[in-house]
């Protein structure tokens, strides 16, 4: 889904509307229109029909905000940035920067949503039979918005992810079995159940002629499996960067000079280089087998050219502990989280005696991964990607890592 246009900033959370909004809101006020028609004893004018409809749906959408805004609430104040709220097709949602890190916190983040909508709605309910003394319709679009924030309210509480009710399952099974990924099996599997029920009702409701109804309870049903295949997907992600070692990523993006070399034998390497030869890779050095240091082209910028052929390559090193380094034996998120925490292109990959042995980079750690998940990509693919120093296929790596992390499934190094 995308971003959509942003209408305005509550508590510092961006509310954005998505142009799939607009199609909801044209049906819903199609259909409150219709059922105000067919209501109300003393009838309104056409034009006034649709100027209700067009407001109890707009009220309608100040509701699902409220919503999205418990949501947000909640989680501001346990320390989780809300990026923003989007209205959409099914409604809204709230994107935050990670969940909580505790389960207890998201339950509360999880429950603030549908207790607003539950209050709200019985609110509304409890004041219909005064505002039908004030006006017959405002009776009906109150006794029609509080309805609906019920049933927003207690669809919402479905045991199954996306929905607030998996997210409430989640946080109980992660605070009783002490995994919050046994949390989220858990609330996807009865998400997934609830998906297939939800198909399977709309099915059996066009079949009877209930077309609109079926249609719509399809399309819950069919947006709940994409859910619940990301969710399998994130999981297996998450396992993958576990499982793997570095060294099962790791490349050789870089080379050997001697020490005993001339700046001019670096000279003739930068020039002989290109792209395709691994132009950027790192020159390391050695004297007699013993790794010394590693050089950079600083000395080629600094020195005149008569020197390139009298100073050793020797005399300029910087030591290897001035790349950033990673055990061949850590697992891959490690890696992951010191190259974004570093801004580093690539690690040097040592060995369990401290020596270098490889590199890993961005397009290594994501050519690993997608192998492991049974994906191969084209070379071309893996070319753009190391040209850009990305990961391959825009693979989100950093926020899957930060999640780890944020829930307690990887510890920080």
């Amino acid at each position: 889904m995308g971003e959509g246009w942003q209408l305005l900033s509550i508590r510092g959370i961006p509310l954005r509307i998505h142009p799939s909004w607009f199609i909801i809101l044209l049906l819903a006020t199609a259909a409150f229109q219709q059922q105000f028609a067919e209501q109300l004893r003393e009838p309104l004018g056409a034009t006034a029909l649709w100027v209700l409809g067009l407001a109890t749906a707009l009220l309608l959408f100040v509701s699902v905000l409220l919503h999205e805004l418990g949501h947000s609430l909640v989680a501001l104040a346990q320390g989780v940035k809300v990026r923003s709220i989007t209205l959409f097709l099914l409604g809204g949602v709230a994107s935050v920067e990670r969940e909580c890190s505790t389960p207890f916190g998201a339950l509360l983040v999880a429950a603030a949503g549908p207790a607003v909508s539950l209050v709200l709605g019985t609110a509304l309910l409890a004041g219909t039979h005064e505002a039908s003394h004030l006006a017959p319709w405002l009776g009906a679009m109150a006794r029609e918005l509080g309805t609906l924030n019920l049933v927003l309210g207690l669809f919402n509480l479905l045991p199954g992810l996306p929905l607030d009710g998996g997210l409430i399952v989640k946080a109980l099974v992660w605070q009783v079995s002490g995994s919050q990924r046994r949390g989220i099996e858990v609330a996807n599997g009865c998400g997934r159940f609830l998906a297939y029920l939800a198909v399977g009702l709309g099915a059996v409701l066009v079949l009877n002629g209930r077309g609109a109804g079926g249609v719509w309870l399809m399309l819950l049903g069919w947006f709940g499996l994409g859910a619940a295949r990301n969710q399998s997907q994130m999981l297996a992600l998450q396992q993958t960067l576990k499982d793997l070692r570095v060294r099962d990523a790791a490349g050789r993006r870089f080379r050997v000079l001697e020490a005993e070399g001339k700046l001019r034998d670096l000279s003739r390497l930068r020039l002989a280089d290109t792209e395709a030869a691994g132009q950027g890779d790192w020159l390391l050095v050695t004297d007699r087998g013993r790794w010394r240091g590693v050089i950079d082209d600083q000395p080629l910028q600094q020195l005149p050219v008569q020197r390139w052929d009298t100073d050793r390559i020797g005399d300029h090193l910087q030591p290897l502990s001035s790349l950033p380094a990673i055990g061949e034996a850590a697992p891959l998120w490690q890696a992951v989280q010191q190259l974004e925490d570093s801004g580093s292109n690539r690690l040097l990959v040592l060995s369990p005696a401290g020596l270098p042995s490889g590199t890993i980079d961005r397009p290594d750690l994501g050519e690993a991964v997608l192998r492991k998940l049974g994906l191969k990509l084209p070379t071309a693919l893996l070319e753009a990607a190391r040209r850009h120093n990305t990961y391959p296929l825009g693979l989100a790596l950093a926020p899957v890592v930060r999640s780890m992390l944020a829930s307690g499934e990887a510890k920080s190094t």
